[in-house]
């Protein structure tokens, strides 16, 4: 009887899981499908597209990127119109195959692929050796969040370790879709989502290492300038609806004299976040900061992503910093508070 409660506990547990793990992966398409369709405004078809948005990223980046930037940038300009829609169909569909069960492997693995090539010759690395990136304005860069988010939610097949009756693996799928019983409890479908690529363990080191390593690049000399924040704000609002773009101004006149001290606050915010998490220290309470970081990251230095203003190409980071929490919340700390409840042994 016990080990039959067992094995229903373990079920109920994973089913949520795997249904949680669904809707992240399911958001993160909606988040390609929407990049999909900023690829897709008259301003990305043309030239310009080239020349005020790829090529600029060259800048500062070394040589052998640099020049790697530049001469792709020259190849597609031509055809840019080609090109574009072909850019714009990739994001589509990953997209779309993030949106159903049989496609998510091979629509993660090629927006690894896409993420990587675009992070190195369209972001230029997110600006991260360059010495001017900022976290504040999309470092370490959008498409780097996109492989993250992605090797979180890799679909994982999980074996249970409840030995079956007859000697079958638990999980191999019955006609109905449903897993094999065990014990005489019926199992998820198959295949269940366990802890993504890198486990839970890795997420919370991922976590880690990415805000904390945003916080080094935010206590560069350049950001911490006089009026670094608001330069930041100031670029932000160019070509923005005329209210949001007064909002950012005023909001950057506020801080101007702050800027060094809001420089600090924040590094030291980030650092609080991803050691936290990473050690398990008020995990839930962290995540809750952590999103409101990136939410005021979004809405103000980030400007949005420039979504309303006819040329951004995605969202920036804001949106793929709350999955990431979204995931740390779900994933990792359930699993962790689980395995270190009475009876979970």
């Amino acid at each position: 009887m016990q080990q039959n409660t067992m094995g229903r506990a373990r079920v109920t547990e994973t089913t949520t899981r795997l249904s949680r793990m669904r809707v992240i992966q399911m958001l993160l398409g909606v988040v390609w499908l929407f990049d999909g369709v900023l690829q897709l405004q008259p301003s990305m078809f043309a030239p310009s597209f080239v020349t005020d948005t790829l090529v600029p990223t060259a800048d500062g980046n070394p040589r052998p990127i640099a020049s790697a930037i530049v001469a792709v940038s020259r190849f597609i300009e031509p055809h840019i119109a080609i090109w574009n829609v072909s850019f714009a169909l990739v994001q589509l569909l990953i997209g779309l195959g993030l949106l159903f069960r049989r496609t998510v492997r091979t629509a993660l693995a090629a927006s690894f692929v896409w993420s990587i090539l675009v992070w190195i010759l369209a972001e230029g690395l997110g600006g991260i050796l360059t010495g001017t990136a900022s976290p504040l304005s999309g470092a370490p860069g959008a498409v780097l969040l996109y492989i993250l988010v992605g090797l979180l939610v890799w679909p994982r097949p999980e074996v249970s370790t409840l030995a079956h009756p007859r000697g079958q693996v638990p999980g191999d799928t019955c006609p109905d879709g449903g897993g094999l019983p065990v014990n005489g409890e019926p199992q998820p479908p198959s295949p269940l989502l366990s802890d993504g690529f890198v486990g839970g363990t890795g997420a919370r080191i991922v976590w880690g290492v990415l805000w904390v390593g945003s916080a080094v690049l935010l206590l560069q000399p350049v950001n911490m300038t006089a009026g670094a924040i608001t330069r930041l704000l100031l670029a932000a609002k160019a070509d923005q609806p005329s209210g949001y773009a007064h909002l950012l101004s005023e909001v950057g006149a506020v801080l101007a004299p702050y800027s060094a001290q809001l420089t600090l606050l924040a590094a030291a915010a980030m650092v609080v976040v991803g050691l936290g998490v990473a050690f398990g220290w008020a995990v839930r309470p962290l995540v809750a900061v952590a999103v409101a970081i990136a939410v005021m990251i979004w809405v103000f230095p980030e400007g949005l992503g420039g979504i309303l203003t006819g040329s951004g190409t995605d969202p920036n980071t804001g949106p793929l910093l709350v999955l990431l929490a979204l995931y740390i919340y779900w994933g990792t700390w359930e699993n962790a508070t689980t395995s270190s409840s009475p009876g979970a042994e």
